[in-house]
């Protein structure tokens, strides 16, 4: 196969969480252990856990940023993809080669049929294979969904990492913060310290599980440090970041205070993270976030106010979202432009105009966001920004947009 014939496979093969959402998602790990069971050489690296609601993948980033700079082999495994499926799995920076994959897919192919391996577990196992045989001094694994029952659950990392708890797929994690909490509480592990990003009035349920498997708990300390991350939000996920990187110091990782600046302030370059409050354009000024649930929209929508420009927002939504919720926070005085996207979670704009109505909000309708975008670029002004959120799909249409143009 080619490699775009692999990767079509990997899609259309099995259920993808990324394209099918809730009928894509498997409530138990079984075939991923038994597979590593009878399969070695898989898991031949130390790793780093990271979980959360939100921030996970910042973290990973600055994290993987900041050993690199210090010299280290860092693997990085996160998900989705915004442009490119090889985001998902690189060695400082670098992409996994297409080569790789298509290698990869070829000789486990026959298994993974046998297994009904999901696209997700196929995606973990090549990151695992890959991290293995290029030898890494240390991998960042960000969970998929969860903790608990993520296919990424199956490593014994030095540090598990859960960057905060937010309400966020209920419809998988459970309806409530104490049933999302304990599911990513899930990932803790006998005797291995794990650092709270956050600490809340749930932090307990932390506290009883590390009591129960003799596990140091850490909470995130405050700092002071720049990242090229300009979202207001990445203050927590750079506190995270340091913390974490002061408990690898006590674990024999040769870090240096250079290393954590430069790290912080090379995250893109180091590591090539796409939308997390990145500019597209200064004029007019264009910038996207993947701001999808409550918590992520409230935080960008109020360092969106404190800019004191005219906003026009592009806007969409995944299907299983509390989307009156989340629409609810958003401000009045914005301009929004609701659109559908390519990816078929994405709800099309009629299916969510009314609860626009409903909080009296400006908007206007279109089939994806780039289509959105043509429209309100040539009309724009001195003070006004264009900003473009909801769901990493609405994101990743803009970037590919923006990549051909």
């Amino acid at each position: 196969m080619t490699y775009q014939e692999t990767i079509n496979w990997l899609y259309t093969q099995y259920p993808s969480y990324q394209k099918k959402g809730l009928s894509a998602y498997k409530d138990n790990i079984d075939h991923i252990r038994t597979f590593l069971n009878d399969n070695q050489g898989y898991l031949a690296f130390n790793s780093i856990h990271v979980a959360g609601t939100n921030g996970k993948g910042s973290v990973s980033h600055m994290l993987s940023s900041i050993l690199q700079e210090s010299g280290y082999k860092v693997g990085l495994f996160t998900s989705p993809h915004l442009i490119d499926f090889r985001e998902r799995i690189k060695i400082n920076g670098k992409k996994i080669s297409e080569q790789f994959i298509v290698q990869f897919i070829e000789k486990n192919k026959s298994s993974f049929t046998n297994f009904s391996m999901s696209f997700f577990e196929m995606n973990v196992l090549l990151a695992f294979k890959y991290f293995s045989e290029k030898k890494v001094d240390i991998a960042i694994i960000e969970t998929g969904l969860g903790g608990r029952l993520d296919t990424t659950n199956v490593i014994n990392p030095i540090l598990s990492i859960i960057t905060n708890v937010a309400l966020d797929h209920m419809n998988l994690l459970g309806n409530s913060i104490e049933k999302i909490t304990k599911e990513k509480a899930g990932i803790i592990k006998k005797a291995t310290p794990v650092l709270i990003g956050v600490k809340n009035e749930l932090s307990y349920i932390f506290e009883e599980v590390t009591t129960s498997l003799q596990a140091p708990i850490y909470y995130s300390k405050s700092f002071v440090y720049d990242s090229d991350l300009k979202g207001a939000y990445q203050k927590d996920n750079i506190n995270t970041s340091v913390t974490a990187i002061n408990i690898l110091r006590k674990k024999d990782y040769n870090i240096d205070e250079k290393s954590i600046i430069n790290g912080l302030n090379n995250v893109v370059l180091n590591t090539g993270l796409l939308g997390r409050w990145q500019l597209l354009k200064h004029q007019p000024q264009v910038i996207c976030d993947i701001a999808h649930n409550e918590e992520a929209i409230k935080v960008v929508t109020d360092q969106l106010l404190r800019l004191k420009l005219n906003i026009h927002m592009i806007i969409g939504f995944s299907n299983e979202k509390d989307i009156d919720s989340i629409i609810s926070l958003l401000p009045k005085k914005f301009k929004y432009y609701i659109c559908g996207g390519s990816n078929e979670r994405i709800l099309t704009p009629d299916k969510v105009i009314s609860i626009f109505q409903k909080h009296h909000l400006q908007y206007k309708s279109f089939s994806n966001s780039p289509s959105a975008y043509n429209y309100i670029q040539d009309s724009m002004l001195e003070n006004e920004l264009i900003f473009i959120t909801g769901s990493t799909f609405i994101v990743s249409d803009i970037l590919k947009y923006f990549e051909k143009v």
